[in-house]
Formats: structure tokens, C-alpha cells, sequence
């Protein structure tokens, strides 16, 4: 505990530090904040307990969760930060098929910028797609004391007007999160989705001790979290380590080389983006549904097979997880250029010759190793639905079954490994006797 606490106290005590911290605090209030401001001409009193009722066990249930129920408030950042990652996705899928974003993708500093206002058009795209779901939605919502959006504001004003709302405040949204990754700690899209998520803890432990099941029951679901979250975080950090050796060269007095280091492969190199990159696409089907309320057939096919406790829903959530975690690894890891560095340094594989082989041999290992970290993903993604079939609340089995706990944990260790680089660049111990956390990025 002295230790901890020691390491608390070296955080203020670096000025640049503590003040990043202090910035990331602030600006994530301001998001808390937002997700209690209720849009002009929804009545909040009605909405309270109807939109959340209706939403609870259900995709847009997970959905208010990302956004620490400003979706359930009918918030002005109801839409949270899920459409600038719907945005990222559709331009780095692009970058892998179109021959123009893949050059962007190797110009460097130049094509970065290109890239990120671009999926910041798109952001604006579907953010205003998304809002018009919303608005239908919030027109055909209605309660035994009425609607809840009153007649006299009913109108192409409202409509349009909320829309405007709901767009600006994603378009914010995405804004505090560049300056929080510019000027404070951590990635900032992935603190605001975190610090959504976080703000549904106490609730959701009040709803599952709530229904009144035996200690003993409950117990051993708490019991049972503790060992899933200790299974995340070894898939989260775990490696595969390639020696590669270096070879003595001598430069006039000085000798180079002839050392052996690693190369380390994470088992889930990915991270997150897989089932964040999945739950934004499957958001989309129930967006476009709700677009059509009247119709008992979307309403068919929404509850068998996009409804979010479905087997059929989980199973292509799976899928797509698997998908996304090969797709992302190829974007974040190319064997090729790690092998050209290595042929370039004198450095090889032992038994393996340099170049085109030493790449086919890490392509490899990577495969094989990320396929198990890809079906624990699924997995973990999937509980919820197993959990929910078993009699667990969905609030819970939402928090701590699945997406929500994958990204609670990454988020973290990305934060506290962005810490502990501070605090070691300044000569003090970090939260790890050893004095480092392993970065997760490998």
C-alpha cells in the first residue's frame, strides 16, 4: 500500500504530468455532463423510465451503455462517439481496397491528416443518419400520460432542430477526445467511451443484487467475474516471443551485433477495436429499423435475428469479431516490413533465412496465436447473451460479461502504461515493482 501510495504522490509531482491529468479529468466531466442534458421539446419526466425500460436487454440497451445513458436521457450526446468510429472503420476498410487511401495510408504525417478529415466528414454523415433514427423514435415513443414529445412541438422544427443537436454534440464529442489524446493522457475516443461505461457500475450492481437471488448465487456470478477479468488481462498482455540474432560486425574499434533480443507477438494484438469496430456495424441494422416502427415485419426480423440477446445475433457478432481481430492485426503488424528491418540491421531468425521467409515465418506464428485470441474475444463479447438466458440482469451482464469489461481493462492498461512512461522518463518507480508496465502496443 506504501508503495501505491508512493507512486500516487510521484504523479503530482510532475508538473506536465499532472497537469494532463488534470486536463483528461476536466473534459470527461464536460462529457458527463452532456449526457444529462435532455434535447429542447422532450419531455423528461416521461422519458425517465419509458425510453430505459424499453431500451434494457436490447442492442440500444448496449448502446446506452457506450454513451453512460445519455441515449436513455435522450441526451444532446445521445449519440456518443459510436459514429466517428463508424466513420473510422468504413475509411480504413477503404484504405485496404482503394488504391487512393492506401497511398494516404504511406504519406506519413501528410496522409494522416488527409485521412482523419475525411472520416471526420464522415462522422458528420452518419452522426446525421443516426440522429434521424433517433428523432423517429423519440416521435413514436409515447406513455399512458402521453407522448413524449408534446403535440404543440411536434414539427419539421423539432425534427431538424434535433437532428442539428445530435450531430454538433457527436461532432464535440470527437473533439474533446483528439484534445485529450493531444494534451491529456491516454487515447481520448476510448476514455470517453470508458468513462461512460464506468458511470453505469453503481447501477448496474444495484439492479442485479435488486431481483433478490440467493447470496450463494450471487456470489458465485461476482466469483466468476473476478476469473473473466483475470482472463482478459492475460489475453490483453500476453506474447509469444521470436529470438532473432544479430551478428558481430566490427566498425573500426567498436563491434556491433552479436546479441540476441525478441521480437514479442501479442496474442491479441488488436486490443479492442475488434469488438468496437463490430458492435458499431451491427448498431447499424437496429438504426435503420427503427426508421420503419409501423412495420411488423422489420419488427420480426429486428427481434430474431438483431436483437441483442439473439443466438443468431450473437453468432454473427462472433464472427465479425474474428474478422476484425485478423483484419486490424494485418493493419497494426506487417511481418514484411519487420523482416526488412531485421535483414537491414544484420539481424535473423535462427534457422530461418532472411527476407521473404522470415516473413512467411512470422505471418505464421502470428496467425496461429491470434486465432485463439480472437475466439476469447468473441467469446467474452458474447456472454452477455448467455448470462442474460441464465437469469442475470442485463444492466449486469451487459457491465461485466462481455464488450464493456474487454474495453474497461484495455482502456485502462493503455492509460496506466501512458503513466508509467511519464513517471519512468522522470526516474521514478511505476506501478509495477520492476518498475514498467508492458506497453500493449508490444
Amino acid at each position: 500500500m506504501s508503495k501505491l501510495t508512493e507512486t500516487f504522490t510521484n504523479i503530482f509531482k510532475i508538473q506536465e504530468l499532472r497537469e494532463r491529468i488534470i486536463f483528461t479529468a476536466l473534459l470527461l466531466i464536460v462529457v458527463r455532463i452532456g449526457s444529462h442534458v435532455t434535447l429542447p421539446g422532450v419531455d423528461a419526466k416521461l422519458l425517465a423510465d419509458t425510453i430505459r425500460n424499453s431500451t434494457e436487454g436490447t442492442l440500444f440497451g448496449l448502446y446506452d451503455l457506450f454513451v453512460g445513458g445519455a441515449f436513455s436521457n435522450a441526451a444532446i450526446f445521445a449519440l456518443g462517439i459510436m459514429p466517428y468510429i463508424s466513420s473510422s472503420i468504413v475509411i480504413q476498410l477503404l484504405g485496404a481496397v482503394i488504391p487512393y487511401f492506401q497511398k494516404l495510408q504511406k504519406e506519413g504525417e501528410d496522409g494522416r491528416k488527409k485521412i482523419t478529415q475525411y472520416t471526420r466528414y464522415g462522422t458528420v454523415v452518419i452522426s446525421a443518419l443516426q440522429a434521424s433514427g433517433v428523432v423517429v423514435k423519440l416521435l413514436n415513443t409515447t406513455t399512458q400520460a402521453g407522448p413524449i414529445v408534446p403535440e404543440e412541438v411536434r414539427g419539421v422544427g423539432f425534427a431538424i432542430s434535433t437532428v442539428i443537436f445530435l450531430t454538433a454534440g457527436t461532432i464535440f464529442m470527437m473533439w474533446l477526445g483528439e484534445q485529450i489524446t493531444e494534451r491529456g493522457i491516454g487515447n481520448g475516443i476510448s476514455l470517453i467511451i470508458f468513462i461512460g461505461i464506468v458511470a453505469r457500475f453503481p447501477h448496474s450492481i444495484m439492479d442485479q443484487f435488486r431481483i433478490g437471488q440467493n447470496l450463494i448465487i450471487q456470489l458465485i456470478i461476482l466469483v466468476a467475474m473476478a476469473f473473466i477479468v483475470a482472463g482478459v488481462v492475460l489475453v490483453t498482455q500476453g506474447t509469444r516471443r521470436i529470438p532473432v540474432q544479430y551478428a558481430k560486425r566490427v566498425v573500426g574499434r567498436k563491434v556491433y551485433g552479436g546479441v540476441t533480443q525478441y521480437i514479442p507477438l501479442r496474442v491479441n494484438t488488436a486490443g479492442v477495436m475488434p469488438i468496437i469496430f463490430a458492435q458499431a456495424i451491427m448498431f447499424v441494422p437496429s438504426v435503420i429499423f427503427s426508421f420503419f416502427p409501423e412495420s411488423e415485419f422489420v419488427a420480426e426480423l429486428n427481434s430474431e435475428w438483431f436483437s441483442y440477446d439473439s443466438w443468431p445475433y450473437s453468432l454473427m457478432y462472433g464472427l465479425m469479431i474474428i474478422f476484425f481481430t485478423y483484419f486490424y492485426t494485418a493493419i497494426a503488424f506487417n511481418p514484411k516490413d519487420v523482416a526488412d528491418n531485421m535483414k537491414r540491421q544484420g539481424g535473423f531468425i535462427p534457422g530461418i533465412r532472411p527476407g521473404t521467409h522470415t516473413a512467411d515465418f512470422i505471418d505464421n506464428i502470428l496467425t496461429r496465436i491470434t486465432l485463439p485470441g480472437s475466439i476469447f474475444l468473441a467469446i467474452i463479447a458474447i456472454l452477455p447473451t448467455i448470462m442474460i438466458k441464465a437469469g442475470v440482469t442485463p444492466s449486469f451482464a451487459s457491465f461485466f460479461g462481455g464488450t464493456s469489461l474487454l474495453i474497461v481493462v484495455g482502456v485502462a492498461l493503455d492509460t496506466l502504461q501512458q503513466v508509467e512512461s511519464h513517471l519512468l522518463m522522470r526516474h521514478y518507480d511505476g506501478f509495477m515493482k520492476s518498475g514498467k508496465l508492458r506497453s500493449r502496443r508490444g
